[in-house]
């Protein structure tokens, strides 16, 4: 696992932004699509900035890309101004040349949502697997919707949502966390570990205990962050004040190492 550690949340949006570039022209050259894996939430909405800058600058293209999210609430149509279809449409998918028919998102009005949750993890497969995950992390230290306590061999699936993470996007939904559904459809840890490669953005004095429980703790499901001391390609990127839980030592280890 890499830890790469940035002065602050832009400058380690623009790193994630050009080595998520890298991977989809390289893959291009391949002539084959590149699928990505992507979040919603705050973590991720500086490196879609720095995505859609590269795209409209002429430098990157997403028309070979496939995209898969993470996660969608239940019972909030697409049109909803808090579900993540409109999320990726806003902030992302409709600023740049991606194809309609590649990107998928799980449905949150599924009549079946385990139905829904098994054809998604088919639909993974018949593209190949995902070629790069991105992630973002709780202040709890889970990623997706894989709340604390999740099996780290799950797939994707209806998940209940902890009260800390409904108080936590209760900001989206006028400050009160009884309007945030109370479950959500999720990609699971092992739908994430499957991907060739995972690049997790964790930023914030608030992500700063997790961030120390996943790099310094041991695997655990109650950090599911932590799976990825497993992942044979894993990637955290974090600001400096993400790191503040660290031992020093740690935080030298990890600079250290990427200036070889």
């Amino acid at each position: 696992m890499r830890l790469i550690i940035h002065k602050d949340y832009e400058s380690m949006s623009r790193w994630t932004a050009q080595y998520i570039a890298a991977r989809i022209t390289a893959k291009a050259q391949n002539a084959k699509p590149f699928v990505l894996g992507l979040p919603t939430g705050s973590s991720p909405l500086g490196t879609y900035k720095e995505l859609i800058s590269l795209y409209k600058n002429g430098s990157l293209s997403f028309a070979n890309v496939i995209t898969f999210n993470m996660d969608e609430y239940t019972g909030l149509p697409e049109d909803h101004p808090q579900s993540y279809h409109r999320f990726m449409r806003d902030n992302f998918f409709s600023h740049i040349d991606i194809g309609k028919n590649n990107v998928h998102i799980l449905n949150g009005m599924a009549e079946n949502p385990i139905k829904e949750c098994e054809a998604y993890e088919e639909a993974i497969t018949a593209c190949g697997g995902i070629d790069l995950f991105l992630g973002g992390a709780g202040a709890d230290g889970h990623i997706a919707f894989n709340e604390p306590g999740s099996s780290l061999g799950s797939r994707t699936r209806v998940k209940t949502l902890t009260a800390d993470t409904r108080m936590a996007n209760a900001r989206f939904f006028g400050g009160d966390p009884q309007l945030v559904p109370a479950t959500a459809l999720t990609v699971g840890v092992g739908t994430v570990m499957d991907a060739r490669e995972v690049v997790v953005i964790v930023s914030g004095h608030n992500k700063a205990r997790a961030l120390q429980q996943a790099v310094e703790g041991g695997v655990n499901h109650m950090c599911t962050l932590s799976c990825l001391q497993m992942h044979p390609k894993a990637v955290i990127v974090c600001d400096e004040a993400a790191i503040e839980e660290l031992k020093v030592g740690t935080v030298r280890y990890f600079k250290d190492i990427e200036k070889l």
